[in-house]
């Protein structure tokens, strides 16, 4: 089960600096001109986790394998994008296919880096991303609806589209986004997702700022916080590439230090990311390895263990289950079930972020 998060902004914001400390790699070309990423760039990062070392340590898991999240680095939005502006189509495609989207805004001053507009403004910045965006959401409803109305006359499900439809339509002329309208049941819901509008994805806010602003922020940033209400992460991408070619852990936390900070604001961007997504994380615990899994929060176990495997889903019977609390208090699985807490749960049971799972299966 694939996750990932579209890095967007307009050119030379930073994102391809960013995607390349974010994969410790200079696998996207960062160059001071725009539309150097034409391509979108696409790299999995492990999410920092500091239970499956715990887990592993107490089992003595002879490999460690954490859960990943996909970062998709997709090239420059410019004004007029949603028409076909610079390489505008073909960036809104690859937008349409990831599951959220990060913004990032130019936050920082630099003479030597030039800016699109000519000017450092994140907020007309947001402002041009979020109106390509919706844009592109107005042309695209507008081209479908016509001939769902006039198939609607004979067919439920046409019509249901249609409606679904007609009451965003008004949102996106008035230059909002879909996210917006807030359905009114299940089916509705459903018609949404399967419309793949762009701007009912959930939405992060990175602030790139200069290295001296990297802890605190900076007046940019501050009136970034002001205008939106998702959530915001302040990252000086310079600061994240150079941390990126240190050696050891420890050359890093001192250099982190040094600035002020205590991790590196990459790790706060995944963790971020993998919760703007609503995903949380189960383990599998034994001698051979921890591997941490990424589920939908309020997945049930059965389609839990199809993660792992189809097989484990069609089979499913049962999942022995041990809280992570539990598992590391106890120390183990002996420990778990000589103390009552190793758990035999159902098709039903909603599986917990840090449950231990051990899944039984017959196929």
């Amino acid at each position: 089960m694939g996750f990932n998060c579209g890095i967007v902004g307009l050119p030379n914001v930073g994102k391809s600096t960013l995607f390349n400390a974010l994969l410790s790699t200079q696998a996207a070309e960062a160059a001071n001109y725009p539309f150097c990423t034409i391509e979108p760039n696409v790299g999995r990062v492990s999410v920092p986790d500091e239970r499956i070392d715990k887990l592993a340590k107490i089992a003595a898991s002879a490999q460690i394998i954490p859960t990943q999240l996909e970062f998709v680095d997709i090239a420059g939005i410019v004004r007029g994008a949603s028409k076909g502006e610079g390489l505008g189509n073909q960036f809104l495609s690859h937008i349409r296919e990831v599951h959220a989207i990060i913004y990032m805004l130019r936050c920082f001053e630099d003479g030597d880096i030039t800016h699109v507009e000519g000017r450092i403004d994140p907020l007309s910045d947001l402002e041009i991303i979020e109106t390509e965006l919706v844009l592109a959401d107005l042309e695209s409803i507008e081209k479908r609806l016509p001939a769902l109305q006039k198939k609607a006359r004979g067919d439920k499900e046409a019509a249901a589209q249609a409606e679904v439809m007609e009451k965003i339509l008004p949102l996106l002329s008035a230059g909002k986004g879909a996210r917006h309208y807030k359905p009114v049941n299940e089916v509705e819901q459903k018609i949404i997702t399967q419309m793949q509008l762009l701007t009912t994805k959930p939405v992060l806010y990175v602030c790139n700022v200069e290295e001296a602003s990297a802890a605190t922020g900076n007046a940019f940033s501050e009136k970034v916080k002001a205008r939106v209400q998702g959530p915001v992460i302040v990252i000086s991408a310079k600061i994240e590439s150079e941390v990126a070619q240190l050696g050891s852990d420890e050359e890093k936390k001192e250099f982190l230090a040094d600035l002020g900070l205590k991790e590196t604001g990459l790790a706060r961007l995944v963790r971020a990311g993998y919760s703007l997504l609503n995903l949380i994380t189960y383990f599998t615990v034994g001698p051979k390895e921890a591997r941490a899994w990424t589920i939908m929060k309020g997945m049930l176990a059965p389609q839990a263990a199809g993660v792992i495997h189809t097989d484990f889903e069609k089979g499913f019977i049962r999942s022995e289950t041990i809280a992570y609390e539990d598992y590391v208090t106890l120390g183990g699985e002996q420990g778990a079930k000589e103390a009552g807490k190793l758990r035999l749960e159902g098709k039903d049971y909603m599986v917990k972020d840090g449950d231990v799972l051990h899944f039984r299966f017959n196929v």
